[in-house]
């Protein structure tokens, strides 16, 4: 450390907060400016924001590198999350040997390499984080990241509705599950591809309310299964990472939940989802028609196995609904905070209702979407999907009223 240059003061009987000693000591920086404070790394003398940051680039960068590690550790990865990931980073590992031979080192398009050490820790399961990496190599992890080529290497998620385990659901009267799975000290517990049903038995309708259930309710069934559908497959399953913006888009493609809309038709409501999955918010996560008609697929595929898969659905739903209102602040969220529990008590009414129903409503119900469905298909066939428009986003009743343009 370099001597500390020192100014006596001619002031020297006045002693206080603002002059606090007779000996003041010079920035070692700038050597022009009182010192008024010290790093708190090297003890170095300086006396403006400035001199500090250009003290030393080293020490000043060694100090925020340490504070974000601490933040970091702050953030508790699920044993399941951490295996996920090791899947992903040893996939990477493997297939890069399979295309380059090497087995020294993970290379980008661009010839950079990852260090043995480096390699050698993700596949122990050792935590990486961007400082174990070069400058280059982080620059090749932002551009992997920004054009998508981290996301092939996920795992594509099969929605458990198409598992065969769907077809075999058994809940019991109140909607619980019959089956609780049991587990065993000694093996890994497995967890169940299909979401548990409600936790504690559902309430009847008739003690839930005092007036007969909407005859519109399985036309808002359909518009609910869809956004659960929706996002899901956008969110390739793992809600959880994100309780809040999944919840969020649920509400953006629900007319029924996110707004307040009371659909009256089939048609009004497939118009409205399809509207939304084609719309420009979601042209960049694969959203189209394509992928809306697949959607439209999966809420028959529902409609065909019957109430027991339709009551795990809501109650998955509403579980991550009651996730996302944990995660609003109050303090500049209130609206989105009343409006996620409303959606939440509608989706916990329709779960109660959808249980009291027998396999007729669903077999009823199934072809009329199907036929709705190849009605959308045949008029793309005939002239590309029509453009919409909305003459008022809702009529006095709240339903979606969507002219089509000639």
């Amino acid at each position: 450390m370099m001597p500390e240059k020192t100014i006596i003061s001619s002031e020297s009987s006045n002693s206080s907060p603002l002059n606090p000693s007779s000996t003041r000591i010079i920035c070692h920086v700038c050597n022009k400016q009182f010192s008024q404070y010290t790093c708190p790394r090297c003890n170095f003398r300086y006396c403006s924001l400035p001199c500090y940051k250009s003290h030393s680039v080293q020490c000043t960068e060694s100090f925020m590198r340490d504070n974000v590690n601490d933040e970091l550790k702050q953030v508790r990865s699920d044993d399941q999350t951490k295996r996920k990931m090791l899947e992903i980073l040893k996939r990477f590992h493997e297939e890069e040997e399979e295309d380059d031979g090497g087995i020294d080192s993970i290379t980008d398009d661009e010839g950079l390499s990852l260090p043995e050490e480096i390699i050698q820790k993700i596949m122990n399961g050792d935590e990486v984080s961007l400082d174990d990496l070069s400058l280059e190599e982080r620059k090749g992890f932002q551009r992997a990241l920004a054009s998508g080529e981290l996301s092939k290497m996920i795992q594509p998620w099969d929605p458990w509705w198409l598992l065969a385990s769907a077809r075999t659901i058994n809940l019991g009267l109140g909607g619980t599950q019959l089956v609780q799975c049991v587990e065993d000290e000694e093996e890994t517990t497995v967890v169940s591809e299909i979401p548990r049903g409600p936790d504690t038995p559902l309430i009847s309708l008739s003690k839930l309310t005092s007036t007969n259930p909407s005859p519109l309710l399985p036309i808002h069934l359909i518009d609910i299964a869809y956004s659960y559908c929706f996002t899901l497959r956008i969110y390739n399953g793992e809600w959880q990472s994100d309780s809040l913006g999944a919840a969020t888009m649920v509400l953006t493609v629900s007319s029924v939940l996110g707004h307040n809309g009371q659909p009256e038709t089939i048609k009004e409501v497939l118009s409205f989802c399809l509207e939304q999955t084609c719309s420009s918010a979601y042209k960049n996560l694969g959203g189209g028609l394509k992928f809306g008609l697949n959607l439209v697929d999966d809420v028959i595929c529902f409609l065909s196995l019957g109430s027991g898969a339709m009551v795990c659905l809501l109650g998955d739903l509403q579980r991550l609904i009651l996730g996302a209102i944990k995660e609003v602040k109050s303090s500049s969220g209130r609206d989105l905070k009343k409006k996620l529990k409303l959606a939440e008590r509608k989706v916990f009414y329709m779960m109660c209702w959808v249980n009291e129903q027998n396999s007729e409503v669903w077999e009823a119900l199934e072809p009329s979407v199907r036929a709705e469905k190849n009605s959308v298909v045949e008029l793309n066939d005939y002239r590309g999907f029509p453009e919409m428009k909305k003459k008022d986003q809702f009529r006095k009743g709240g339903g979606v009223v969507i002219e089509e343009i000639e």
